[in-house]
């Protein structure tokens, strides 16, 4: 089996327009959660949301590009070609490679949807190109990719709710480590959703004021817009070319607990198998494992059946730091599990772990430690991803630093 590096990173989202700027936005615990502005709140519940600030370069693109690209293409194909600039490496390279571009998403293009659903409601559908109605299909992300990046290869797209992005780099990951390819540009995109926000509205699922995982005290999740890619690459023939190795791809676990619908199972089941099947994929025992990024939405239910399900996982007295990035750019759907494995990247690469942000009151029901509130000096070898989602899809990745983890691997006579 070959083994699989991560050599690109990109991402956009409510605190940059770049890994840089989103990095050290989140270093510094800032909070990209604030009232609405893009659309008009009043009529709801709750008035608050993770909106991408820095639009120049969404703006820009969309004015040299008009009408080629939908919302959530255009965030997918700005995060690739940062991912292929942060990996030193150009379209033309990848495009001699057997390459693969696969992408996760809940909503898809659901901005155009909601557009046609507006010209529908007005009896004016004929005003439309026919054109536009092909790009409400998911699948025009992972093709909007390549095709903008003059790459030909596979393209796929996963709607698995809130662990799409994970699924996404899990397939590519399996792409590459069973030989099929050499390279796959993957992640997850959501941009911000009308539908998403009045759904999670009438769920009472949304939090009033901001979004505190792990505490106490916690109302509720933030609906939010993003995306996040990586570029993973053959391990060796990546280090062949001399390319920098932010971290390498050590397995995932993917489930189905089906449960319900909306909410988790009370005892953390699909949690739990997807921890056990990543660190058994992996060759981890839990022992080796240093650090945790949560899903962690702020929700009641979700906090403590994660914390179930890791306490399951690596014991009662669970003393690993676990964060939730979500308490500082809000639930960014299915791009959610795409930024926050480019962040556990970064966290192996860089010795930093993030902090969850809003921590105010402990529960005995949730993890020990969620890294309150200020980020640290983390010296860790090995993460875990999870992301959980409707319907009971979990999925988790394992991320480890290239040159781990012999010592703590499990040896099969």
């Amino acid at each position: 089996m070959k083994r699989v590096g991560v050599t690109g990173l990109g991402i956009i989202c409510p605190l940059g327009d770049s890994v840089e700027t989103s990095w050290m936005a989140m270093v510094e615990g800032r909070i990209g959660i604030e009232k609405l502005q893009r659309m008009d709140p009043t009529p709801y519940r709750v008035k608050i949301g993770g909106e991408i600030k820095n639009r120049d370069r969404i703006d820009a693109f969309e004015k040299e590009h008009p009408d080629r690209y939908e919302r959530a293409a255009v965030l997918s194909i700005l995060a690739s070609q940062e991912a292929l600039r942060t990996a030193n490496v150009t379209s033309a390279y990848l495009d001699s490679l057997r390459v693969g571009s696969f992408f996760g998403t809940t909503m898809g293009e659901v901005q155009l949807a909601e557009r046609l659903s507006e010209l529908n409601f007005k009896n004016l559908l004929n005003e439309i190109k026919p054109a536009s109605f092909q790009k409400v299909q998911g699948s025009h992300i992972a093709f909007s990719v390549l095709d903008f990046l003059g790459i030909g290869g596979q393209t796929m797209v996963f709607s698995n709710a809130c662990a799409s992005g994970n699924y996404a780099i899990g397939w590519g990951f399996e792409q590459i480590r069973q030989g099929r390819l050499d390279a796959v540009i993957c992640g997850g995109v959501d941009a911000f959703s009308r539908v998403a926000f009045a759904g999670f509205n009438r769920l009472l699922s949304l939090t009033p004021d901001k979004c505190r995982p792990f505490s106490g005290n916690r109302k509720g999740l933030v609906v939010s817009e993003g995306v996040g890619v990586l570029l993973l690459e053959d391990l060796e023939t990546a280090k062949a070319r001399g390319a920098h190795i932010y971290c390498e791809i050590g397995g995932y676990g993917l489930g189905m607990d089906a449960f319900h619908m909306t909410s988790p199972h009370p005892e953390g089941i699909g949690a739990y198998e997807s921890i056990q099947r990543a660190l058994a994929q992996g060759e981890l025992v839990p022992g080796a494992v240093d650090f945790i990024s949560a899903h962690g939405t702020g929700t009641p239910a979700n906090d403590k059946t994660e914390s179930t399900a890791i306490k399951k996982a690596f014991g009662s007295d669970c003393k690993i730091p676990v964060n939730s990035i979500k308490s500082m750019i809000g639930h960014t759907m299915g791009a959610a599990s795409a930024i926050e494995a480019v962040m556990s990247c970064l966290s192996l690469d860089r010795g930093v772990l993030l902090p969850t942000m809003n921590w105010e009151v402990s529960d005995e029901n949730c993890v020990a430690d969620c890294v309150p509130n200020q980020s640290r000096a983390f010296h860790g070898k090995v993460a875990l991803s999870n992301s959980f989602a409707f319907g009971g899809n979990t999925s988790c990745l394992v991320m480890k630093k290239t040159e781990a983890v012999l010592e703590t691997t499990v040896h099969s006579s």
